[in-house]
Formats: C-alpha cells, sequence, structure tokens
C-alpha cells in the first residue's frame, strides 16, 4: 500500500510539473492565431485567415450576426478592408482562460483607419473570441467584436478645501 501511495504521489507531482509548460504552450498557440488575425487586418490582405476558423464558425461584430467567417469575410471584412489605406492596432492586452480543451480569449485594443476618401477614424475595441483546440492545433469557434469612438478625457475637476 505505501508503494502504491508513492507511486501516485509520484504521477501527481509529475503531472503537475508537466501541467504548467502546456499551458504556457496552449496560451503562445492561442495567442499567435490571434495575433494571425490582427497582423492580416493591418497588411489589409485577409486570405488565409480561414484557416484560422474551425468550418462553422459563428463572427459577431457590433451587434450584428455576420454568420461564418466565410460568410463574414466574403461579404463584410474583406470588401471593408479594400476602403482602407491603413489600419493599426495599439495599446492591445490579451487574457486567456482554458477550459479543457477550449480557450476563451479577451482583447482591447485602439486602432486608427485611414481611409482612401474621408476623414480618419479613431476606435476602442474589445474582442472575445472562443478557441478550440483540433487536429490542427487552435482554431476560433467564435468571436464577438465591437468598437466605439474614445471618450474625451474628463476636465479636471476643481479642487475643493
Amino acid at each position: 500500500m505505501r508503494f502504491f501511495c508513492m507511486i501516485l504521489t509520484l504521477v501527481a507531482l509529475v503531472t503537475s510539473a508537466n501541467a504548467q509548460p502546456t499551458q504556457s504552450a496552449d496560451m503562445a498557440a492561442v495567442a499567435e492565431v490571434l495575433s494571425s488575425y490582427r497582423a492580416a487586418i493591418e497588411r489589409l490582405d485577409a486570405s488565409g485567415t480561414e484557416a484560422l476558423f474551425v468550418a462553422g464558425s459563428e463572427v459577431f461584430e457590433n451587434g450584428g450576426v455576420e454568420g461564418s467567417f466565410a460568410n463574414y469575410l466574403a461579404h463584410h471584412l474583406g470588401p471593408e478592408l479594400g476602403h482602407f489605406r491603413s489600419f493599426r492596432f495599439g495599446d492591445h492586452r490579451l487574457t486567456v482562460r482554458f477550459e479543457g480543451q477550449v480557450a476563451l480569449a479577451s482583447e482591447s485594443y485602439t486602432y486608427p483607419i485611414e481611409r482612401h476618401q474621408g476623414e480618419p477614424i479613431e476606435r476602442r475595441g474589445v474582442t472575445t473570441s472562443v478557441l478550440r483546440r483540433t487536429p490542427d492545433g487552435w482554431r476560433i469557434v467564435s468571436m464577438h467584436g465591437s468598437s466605439r469612438t474614445p471618450r474625451p478625457p474628463s476636465p479636471p475637476q476643481p479642487q475643493r478645501n
């Protein structure tokens, strides 16, 4: 019995020691998928981004249902990128939480857009993505993004004595 307990303890120690590197590798892989998506948008060329999503994925944006990523790319994102001269993400922050074979990612960022025609646009945005581990790596199952015009800074408040 004592030998059996020692074996279980050793297995638990090895398992817990190996858990952190795996989570670190998963974190890096999820971050890379999302980074690849942002990089494509910044290049104004979304070709190849379909590989970042599972078949039957869902995309939601600013209160609208865009359908699958293939539909979103064909009818929204792809044509929209053609109207831009530049698009840059700034002040990017990413948090990821794992639930088994699923990763829940939250991003916040700013982005200025320079259009071919019209005034530049400044926005603050957030995106929540659900990714699933697949045989081909982490892939996006669902993505929801929203944005708004940044609020002007609040004026200084008078000091009270």
